[in-house]
């Protein structure tokens, strides 16, 4: 995930897969009409053996794009459906995860609630900080306290920070807060022009002049 550049580069979120056969189309899509850094593939659940299949379906599409493929959750079976990292949610998933995808494999830290927690998980070895991203319950942070954190975690420290956007208004405040990533999910999915016009605007945010 290079954040050699100007400006964040993008994340995108999916929404739960159940039958990945429905998404192909719609993430390859997306995935041409943007620069993406990484997907975080969110899976329904399953047993382990659907799951893997639910993963070989969608890996080729994001890790020949040049993306990186990360799991929301489900560390134990990064290695063996060989994508390329898992996103932790809190201090204690994070934990129990590192054993597993250290040194090889990104291991992405969210669900932080304070301070201490984004530092210690940054510490420990996180690949990246993500800030923002909506709770199970659908719940978030103020957007005026994920920007302060974004800005604060940005200013401060070296591993990359990761803001998560509800609109585009706010893909460009994270961008002025100096996110190394930006992080959208159903702004893309949902929206009713398509992802490849959804991306488009998102992308425009982030442009360096949209910056300024």
């Amino acid at each position: 995930m290079d954040t050699q550049r100007l400006g964040p580069r993008l994340y995108l979120t999916t929404p739960p897969i159940d039958d990945p056969a429905v998404f192909t189309d719609t993430l390859g899509v997306a995935l041409a009409s943007a620069d993406v850094a990484a997907v975080l593939l969110r899976l329904d659940d399953a047993d382990e053996r659907t799951l893997i299949e639910r993963v070989a379906t969608i890996a080729p599409i994001v890790q020949g794009g040049g993306a990186a493929l990360v799991l929301d959750g489900r560390s134990e079976l990064v290695e063996r459906a060989r994508v390329d990292g898992a996103h932790l949610t809190g201090v204690a998933a994070f934990t129990t995860a590192l054993p597993l995808l250290k040194p090889r494999l990104i291991a992405g830290a969210g669900g932080l609630t304070s301070r201490d927690d984004a530092m210690w998980a940054g510490e420990r070895g996180a690949d990246y900080v993500m800030f923002g991203e909506p709770g199970h319950d659908g719940g978030r942070p103020s957007f005026a306290a994920i920007i302060e954190r974004v800005a604060w975690w940005a200013e401060l420290f070296e591993v990359p920070c990761v803001g998560y956007a509800a609109s585009f208004e706010e893909v460009a405040a994270l961008a002025r807060a100096h996110a190394e990533f930006v992080a959208v999910g159903d702004l893309v999915f949902a929206d009713r022009r398509g992802p490849a016009a959804a991306l488009a605007e998102v992308t425009a945010r982030l442009m360096p002049e949209g910056v300024t």
